[in-house]
């Protein structure tokens, strides 16, 4: 079996990989870079043909439900099959008429089941569920001709699911000839340092929130899980309601797991801003709001109870808020990555929040491993090679790893070490 990095091999984002074997191949993960100006055709990486008249492509493997893993699909052909985790599928279902744009919704193909095996032509792929940021993320083991490639794809061990990365640190699987690993941390922490884990967070979200007179504003992803968990948690140790929009209602449904937050339940409560009803009307989504509407409420009366309440805000809130004249007391909770921020993606917000006087406090933590814990999952794992991926300093591998094997983008190469590549690099 053969490998080539299409696109990630010296950057964070837009992850690609294609593996033949037998002239058959197989695409693993098909991502929006994160500095594309927009999801068009021409950034698809070079040599692949996505139409749907290459009958050697069997179809495209991918790891989790972030766009900049799987944003692509959105030029791919709907007859090539798409691999996935189940509640991953759902949550980009019900994601994407609420996103600007036209958003790829994962064609039909294979349903991960972690550590269940399933065949694509000469190929076996093994998911192993992993800790991510993203909901329903894997790990994929890929097998072909006697060979045994392990991707990372993006995983963690200081989430709400640490004890996934314990698990398989504990029983790896054997005899891995190549390592694609994916290095995130290694820009933005020392090779000894950790990221705060989720409980940490949660405790730091109480003392924010029992420390707001008013309505306490929380700016987060509604797909990340584990923090809208987090916020839930502290939110009603302070004796606070979390206030959903439809968008999160939805994505929080579509995980099909009534153990996380529900708008149904009675310390959760839905708003719906004035933009978003507009496009609820434009869309005709009428029956999701009347799904979640049990508690749902208006701006009165969230008004009329901003310290009792958690808002899980999005820029569209804005206006209504302002009309509302509810932000005496305010604060703004900035929980995500910081380079949005940075980058002026938000600018609008902070307009907003200077205009209101109301203060911003950050409260993050990645979604990637942090160098500590890449070392003990490359070292259990203990495979014939390390290739890096999705980093920024591929060149700090070797202070962490053996083997280290640099592979470039567009090159194949042979995925056991000394095993001729079959055929000529495309």
């Amino acid at each position: 079996m053969r490998a080539c990095i299409r696109r990630g091999s010296k950057q964070i984002g837009g992850s690609c990989i294609e593996v033949e074997q037998d002239g058959k191949r197989l695409l693993i993960d098909l991502g929006l870079p994160l500095d594309a100006p927009a999801n068009t055709a021409d950034i698809v990486p070079d040599g692949l043909v996505l139409d749907g008249t290459d009958q050697n492509l069997l179809g495209i493997l991918i790891s989790h439900p972030h766009l900049d893993h799987y944003g692509l699909l959105a030029h791919v052909d709907g007859s090539i099959p798409i691999g996935l985790g189940p509640s991953a599928r759902r949550v980009l279902a019900a994601a994407a008429p609420f996103l600007p744009g036209t958003w790829p919704v994962p064609s039909a193909g294979w349903n991960y089941e972690s550590g269940h095996p399933f065949e694509i032509g000469p190929f076996t792929i093994t998911p192993f569920l992993v800790d991510h940021s993203a909901y329903d993320a894997y790990a994929l083991l890929i097998e072909g001709g006697g060979d045994r490639l392990f991707y990372s794809g993006d995983f963690r061990g200081h989430g709400r699911k640490a004890a996934l990365l314990d698990r398989l640190v504990a029983a790896p699987p054997a005899d891995i000839d190549a390592l694609l690993v994916e290095g995130s941390s290694l820009t933005r922490l020392p090779l000894d340092a950790r990221f705060p884990t989720e409980a940490e967070i949660e405790s730091q979200l109480v003392a924010e929130l029992r420390d707001t007179k008013g309505l306490a504003l929380v700016h987060t992803s509604a797909q990340n899980i584990d923090r809208i968990v987090s916020i839930f948690r502290a939110s009603r140790r302070c004796g606070r309601r979390v206030v959903l929009d439809l968008y999160a209602a939805a994505i929080l449904e579509a995980t099909g797991n009534l153990n996380l937050p529900q708008s149904d339940w009675p310390d959760v409560a839905l708003y719906v801003p004035e933009l978003q009803r507009r496009q609820i009307k434009r869309a005709g989504m009428f029956d999701v709001l009347a799904r979640h509407s049990r508690n749902r409420i208006f701006i009165e009366d969230l008004a009329a109870l901003p310290a009792r309440s958690t808002l899980l805000f999005r820029p569209l809130h804005r206006k209504d808020l302002e009309g509302a004249a509810c932000l005496a007391g305010a604060k703004y909770i900035y929980s995500q990555w910081e380079g949005y921020w940075d980058s002026g993606s938000y600018d609008e917000v902070k307009a907003f929040l200077d205009a209101h006087g109301i203060p911003k406090v950050s409260l993050h933590t990645s979604g990637h491993a942090s160098p500590v814990d890449l070392k003990r999952s490359v070292s259990a794992l203990n495979p014939g090679k390390v290739v890096p991926i999705h980093s920024f300093r591929s060149d700090r591998y070797p202070e962490l790893f053996d083997r280290v094997e640099p592979q470039p983008d567009g090159q194949w190469w042979p995925v056991r070490s000394g095993a001729p590549a079959s055929m000529e690099n495309a």
